[in-house]
């Protein structure tokens, strides 16, 4: 394209000058080039005076280029310099300008000088090239000082009319090396990056040069001094735009930007040759073939040296090509002035000078490799020591910063007069401050606390004192009145600045208590700061955790270390202790053993020679196997050491004293003695033996193996099965501890799914696990609620239990959702948030609220910054499994508490140290400390059971020390000194829990007593929460109870509802819950349980029940068959349903299945009645019943694994724990419907839509009924879906096992709870 550019101010003298000042085509004056562009075309002075009439008469380029302009830099024009002295040891080049020859060379003397001239040049650059390589620049020097004397030589030729005097030439020097100066200093990033800095130098040589030569001419006119000065400046300019246009070009090694200076090189000569006075200019025509020859020699030059271009080195070819120019210029000097030289002469001389670049290339190849063309910039730098254009800049800068500065002062002066006048002791300047800025801070110290304090500092931070923290020391101003100042920066997080002023030690001014404050304006809103905050927390949470990440990692490195080092240590102990006892008995054996025994066996050879076989006889005659038809050797060695080694079957041997029979043996190697018995058959199949009266044949082998090497090698190999058998079970509890972790997880997660959807009838949300930093959709059905037929519904939320630092969301109203029975609406999560909270009402303004019987909605949130602090819960009971276990609420008690603790809460238990504890099950225990109350003293001790923290409080008393937990005369002021004694305890020792949990009648004292005397005495903080696990006993004490506590729960919600008419409940429906009580999934788990002989999974549950019925069978001695086999756990009392669990007995017998039962009865009329029972099952049908009247927990373990179905026919039941234990070990419950049982059994034929409300499948078989009749219905169903249906039947174990009964669902809902008491 044709390019215009945009000038910055109008020219005055200029070869390219048109009418347009502001716009004008580019002349460059010695050398430059476009941006990723380079020259094309040339026109003659002809055709652009055609297009251009205004221009000056003189020969002109014009440019089609194309080029990136986009990544040009702003030059600053700028006046020509003032005349400055030449450096020290610089001799400016004298110009002969009164050189007058009285005849032109002949063609002959042109040639000659031109030779000469080649062989000048290429001895300069022989001699140099090492010295180029090395970073020299002499070799430059020489080529410039040829180049130079070509150049007086041509100058001497010509015959000029005037040259200009000695005094204007240095001054014309003297501005060109001023150029070159710049030129350098402006390219030398350039030269850093692609060595192209010395280049441009070099050209600048020659463009002086080549304008010394043009003044020595003898034009028509020469151009007066001052225009010639200012067409230099010009010159200048013009060089400075081009080098920074091309520097990216040089950088990147294009070859474009070379044409583009030799085009500007060679229209200089041939601009300077046409300001001498031929008598004759060559025609047009003519004109343009030579440059058209030219350029066709230049461009094949280029192409041939393109792969040393692409190395990124041009400088050394831009020298060439100056070279090259300067052999042009000696061509056009030396033309004679009467005419042109014929076309053929001229395309001689192009030939040479093409042969004479190419000749140069070739020879300078390595040096440009090398680009070590850097040091020549540093060499000019000491030559021309001339100020740069920097220096210019940097006076604009100063002017400009005085000039702001001077507005600054004033606007300064205007505000401390105004805050004078205004009795204001604080000002800022700027006015508007903005982020990423610096404001400073002036302090009237004369008004202010610190009147004629030396010193005034300022203290502060940002964003009301959350962000970076500052301090600075304020200086004494020039201000009219004591203004003091400090400039401070300002972050580009800040929306504000707080700041108070203090003298360096006690004395501070912070504006009456209120501090300073400056609002920074344009960045981030307060808002923004906090999602940032967040964010930055976030990175900072995930880094921490890559490092904990890290720590732990290589601390379980070490430890896996020092745990191999101890077992190799333990197995080499092993090993030789091994050794030790085998050498004693073989010693022993040995002592015993013979070579041979008389007329019974013998051996050959005599000797043992380590052959590996020997032939052993025997006299069958001689033993107890002399009428057996075969004989067999049984046989291993030293002792037995690898059991049965050697069988072999014995031939007849004919001979005459005896019935002799002979078997070839192979030795294992390491023997030192065999041994052997004889059999009448093999291993499997043997009925008699010769066994030398139990004592075994032994057999010496003495020179088998020298024996301190056999034991060495015994020991090594002892050792090393050691260590593979370690090895293997390591790996193998390593891939059963992934697998129980990996299912664990699973069920956890598909459990909290089903939490998300149990209330799926009244709201669900999309998606159903909400993530920190998302939108989530909440869909509300009314119709279930209290909201139903609403014309509006409102959703009141926030996040983090009602907590969060941006407080409750506007109220919004709730839109239809698609289904047309749910309204929805939707909420942007924060980052911080772990909890969504909501509730809903009728009205923007409130009216009747749905807030879920005052427990309001939650929604935990996954992902988030923020975690939900946790919870410190202290639980007071009298029982807790297993070191104090009684019945199910000691279960509870454990697995609750460590359910809780999984979800990160503190929770501690208080437990009376019952003479009686199992402390086989308590680590740690140790004393804690002793305090004193109602009148005795209280040792405290404390120890982690099932790794929880317990504290066992022993009174001094004695009322502990009966040797039970229940059955005392005295039970109630036992358990009633113990509630209040626990109290104390926590008040003493400074305990501030959240939650006291106290359970049934034993602990619910707690209630009324942390109401009567704590709550205002130090545990304020406390809320109550009472569970009731069984109403049947205690009831006075549970009705107080209820009455203050702040929260009341049961075990099911079925059995919430069963007692919601008793006394002590009813008038307290509105905090009163049914929560489900679960399983320890840990302590009942079919695939670690160390009493079953095959641990399995839902996806092996067929083949580990079988085993286990198998176990079963063979224990209890019942006939190892393929019976429908029903087992009964339960305590035998009257709630149990004992009728009915006698009526299911003979009725599985009938079936022809079988059934076991365990479990004993309190009531010794009850015990004996069971006993009579059991002994008559035992007679009439001992293969298919057992009756184990006690408690056996291996049994237990057994028989819910073996079973087919668990039957419980509880006359109530607040929850039960059997059917949910028996489900969790693949068995199918068969139970009454009531309390807990109907909340965890479903009809497998009538409660599939109940079921599916649940998100469960149906699970097993049940009746209502409190007769044998509903006994008959469900037991009949079981039995006959496992005769007619086994895969069906199998089906239905596995999906029972796979449901979750553990603690993860009902941990969630007493979280709820907790958190509800603290509302």
């Amino acid at each position: 394209m044709e390019v215009g550019m945009q000038v910055q101010g109008p020219f005055t003298s200029c070869r390219a000058l048109f009418r347009e000042r502001t716009r004008f085509k580019i002349r460059p004056f010695s050398s430059g080039s476009f941006p990723n562009g380079a020259a094309t075309r040339f026109v003659s002075l002809a055709a652009w005076c055609n297009e251009f009439p205004s221009s000056s008469s003189g020969f002109s380029l014009k440019i089609t280029s194309s080029g990136d302009f986009s990544k040009k830099r702003l030059r600053k024009l700028s006046n020509g310099r003032a005349k400055i002295p030449a450096p020290k040891g610089f001799v400016p080049k004298t110009p002969t300008a009164t050189s007058t020859p009285k005849r032109q060379p002949t063609k002959k003397e042109v040639e000659t000088m031109q030779d000469e001239s080649k062989a000048s040049k290429e001895l300069s650059i022989d001699e140099t090239s090492t010295v180029v390589e090395n970073g020299s620049v002499g070799s430059i020097e020489n080529i410039e000082t040829t180049a130079e004397e070509e150049n007086n030589s041509m100058s001497a030729t010509s015959t000029p009319k005037r040259q200009p005097p000695i005094k204007e030439v240095e001054k014309m020097q003297d501005e060109s090396k001023a150029n070159k100066k710049l030129t350098i200093d402006e390219t030398s990033t350039v030269a850093e990056n692609g060595s192209v800095g010395s280049i441009e130098s070099i050209e600048s040589t020659a463009e002086e040069e080549n304008n010394s030569m043009s003044a020595k001419s003898t034009p028509k006119r020469q151009p007066p001094k001052k225009k010639f000065e200012t067409m230099q400046d010009e010159s200048k300019g013009s060089k400075e735009l081009t080098i920074d246009e091309t520097s990216t070009v040089a950088e990147n090694g294009s070859v474009g930007s070379i044409e583009s200076i030799e085009a500007t090189a060679e229209e200089e000569n041939y601009s300077m040759s046409a300001t001498s006075t031929p008598k004759r200019q060559p025609p047009k025509k003519e004109f343009e073939t030579m440059q058209d020859e030219s350029k066709g020699s230049k461009e094949l030059t280029i192409d041939e040296t393109s792969p040393v271009v692409e190395k990124g080195s041009v400088g050394s070819i831009e020298s060439i090509e100056t070279t090259i120019k300067e052999e042009n210029n000696i061509m056009s000097a030396l033309s004679t002035p009467k005419g042109q030289p014929p076309k053929k002469e001229v395309e001689t001389m192009q030939d040479e000078s093409k042969a004479n670049k190419e000749l140069t290339i070739d020879e300078t190849s390595s040096v440009v490799e090398n680009g070590s063309v850097g040091s020549i910039e540093t060499a000019y730098e000491e030559e021309n020591n001339i100020t740069s254009d920097s220096a210019k800049e940097e006076a604009f800068l100063a002017l400009k910063l005085e000039s702001e500065e001077n507005l600054r002062r004033q606007e300064v002066d205007k505000l401390a007069d105004r805050s004078l006048s205004e009795g204001v002791k604080m000002f800022f300047y700027p006015q508007v401050v903005k982020p990423d800025q610096e404001v400073e801070v002036f302090l009237n110290r004369r008004l202010s606390t610190l009147v004629n304090q030396p010193e005034v500092l300022v203290m502060g931070a940002f964003n009301d004192w959350k962000w970076k923290s500052f301090t600075g020391r304020l200086s004494k101003t020039d201000l009219r009145e004591d203004w003091w100042s400090c400039r401070i920066r300002v972050p580009k997080e800040a929306y504000k600045m707080d700041f108070v002023f203090f003298n360096g030690k006690d004395m501070y001014e912070n504006n009456n208590k209120k501090d300073f404050y400056v609002l920074v304006e344009g960045g981030m809103d307060e808002f923004e700061f906090e999602d940032f905050l967040l964010e930055e927390k976030r990175r900072e949470l995930e880094r921490l955790a890559e490092e904990k990440a890290e720590r732990d990692r290589q601390a379980e490195e070490e430890r896996l270390i020092e745990a191999e080092k101890a077992a190799r240590e333990a197995d080499r102990a092993q090993a030789k202790a091994e050794v030790e006892k085998r050498r004693e008995l073989l010693q022993k054996m040995t002592e015993k053993a013979v070579k041979s025994v008389e007329n019974v066996w013998f051996m050959e050879p005599r000797e043992f020679q380590g052959e590996g076989t020997v032939r052993l006889y025997y006299n069958k005659s001689s033993g107890p196997l002399a009428h057996s038809k075969d004989l067999w050797i049984h046989g291993g060695h030293n002792n037995w050491s690898d059991g049965l080694a050697i069988v072999q079957k014995l031939v007849d041997f004919e001979r005459k004293d005896g019935d002799w029979w002979y078997a070839n043996v192979v030795v294992p190697e390491g023997a030192l003695v065999l041994d052997w018995v004889f059999a009448d058959g093999p291993p499997q199949s043997a009925a008699m033996y010769d066994n030398n009266r139990s004592q075994d044949f032994h057999a010496i082998l003495p020179n088998s193996i020298p024996e301190d090497l056999y034991w060495v090698e015994e020991e090594d190999n002892i050792y090393n099965k050691l260590q593979e058998g370690r090895r293997l079970r390591e790996e193998a509890l390593r891939v059963k501890a992934e697998k129980t972790q990996r299912m664990k997880a699973e069920m956890k997660e598909r459990t909290l799914k089903k939490f998300l959807l149990s209330q799926k009838h009244v709201f669900y949300t999309e998606p159903v696990n909400v993530q920190a930093g998302s939108t989530v959709t909440i869909f509300y059905n009314p119709a279930n609620t209290v909201l139903n037929g609403k014309s509006e519904v409102w959703f009141r939320g926030s996040f983090n239990r009602w907590t969060h630092r941006k407080g409750p969301l506007p109220p919004q109203k709730m839109s239809p959702a698609e289904d047309g029975s749910h309204v929805k609406t939707t909420v942007k999560v924060p980052l911080d948030a772990y909890m969504i909270d909501f509730v809903f009402s009728e009205k923007e303004d409130g009216g009747i609220f749905d807030n879920r019987d005052s427990m309001d909605y939650h929604i935990p949130v996954i992902g988030g910054i923020a975690k939900e602090p946790p919870l410190n819960i202290v639980h007071i009971a009298v029982e807790m499994a297993p070191i104090a276990k009684v019945g199910g609420l000691g279960d509870v008690l454990t697995s609750l508490s460590r359910a809780v603790q999984e979800l990160s809460h503190n929770v501690d238990i208080i437990l009376p140290k019952y003479d009686c504890l199992k402390l086989n099950h308590v680590q740690d225990l140790q004393y804690n400390r002793s305090y004193s109350w109602g009148g005795t003293e209280i040792k405290v001790w404390l120890g982690k059971v099932e790794g929880l923290s317990v504290y066992f409080l022993e009174p001094q008393n004695g009322v502990f020390w009966a040797g039970c937990i229940y059955g005392c005369r005295n039970d109630g002021e036992r358990f009633g000194f113990f509630c209040h004694a626990a109290l104390e305890f926590l008040h003493q020792s400074g305990s501030h829990p959240d939650i006291i949990h106290c359970h049934d009648w034993s602990s619910a004292p707690v209630a009324w007593l942390f109401k009567d005397h704590y709550v205002h005495y130090g545990l304020s903080k406390a809320r109550i929460v009472f569970t009731i696990h069984n109403l049947e006993f205690g009831a006075q004490n549970i009705s107080k109870a209820m009455a203050f506590s702040d929260k009341a729960t049961t075990v099911s919600p079925t059995y919430a509802k069963e007692v919601a008419g008793n006394a002590a409940i009813a008038p307290h429906l509105y905090k009163f819950h049914g929560i489900l009580n679960g399983i320890d999934p840990d302590i009942w788990d079919p695939y670690n349980d160390q009493f079953l002989p095959v641990h399995y999974t839902s996806e092996n549950v067929v083949e580990g029940k079988r085993a286990a019925k198998e176990a079963l069978q063979e224990r209890l001695g019942l006939k190892k068959a393929d019976f429908p086999l029903v087992g009964i756990i339960t305590r035998l009392t009257q709630q149990k349903g004992i009728h009915l669990i006698k009526h299911a007995i003979w009725r599985t017998l009938e079936r022809n299945g079988q059934v076991v039962l365990l479990g004993s009865a309190p009531d010794p009329r009850i015990q004996n009645d069971f006993v009579n029972l059991a002994n008559q099952l035992h007679s009439t049908h001992g293969t298919r019943a057992r009756l184990c009247l006690t408690y056996d927990e291996p049994l237990s373990h057994l028989i819910y694994a073996g079973a087919d179905f668990i039957l419980v026919p509880s006359i109530f039941e607040p929850c039960g724990l059997t059917q949910l234990t028996a489900m969790r070990y693949g068995s199918v419950p068969v139970v009454r419907k009531t309390g807990g049982l109907y909340d965890t059994v479903f009809d497998v034929d009538h409660d599939k839509e109940r079921a599916q409300a649940q998100g469960i499948e149906p699970n097993g078989f049940s009746f209502e009924g409190a007769d044998a009749s509903g006994v008959d219905y469900a037991l009949n169903r079981a039995i006959s879906a496992w005769y007619d249906g086994r895969d069906w039947f199998n089906s239905l174990c596995k999906t029972v096992m796979e449901q979750d009964w553990s603690w993860n669902k009902p941990a969630l809902d007493y979280m709820e709870l907790y958190h509800s008491a603290r509302k």
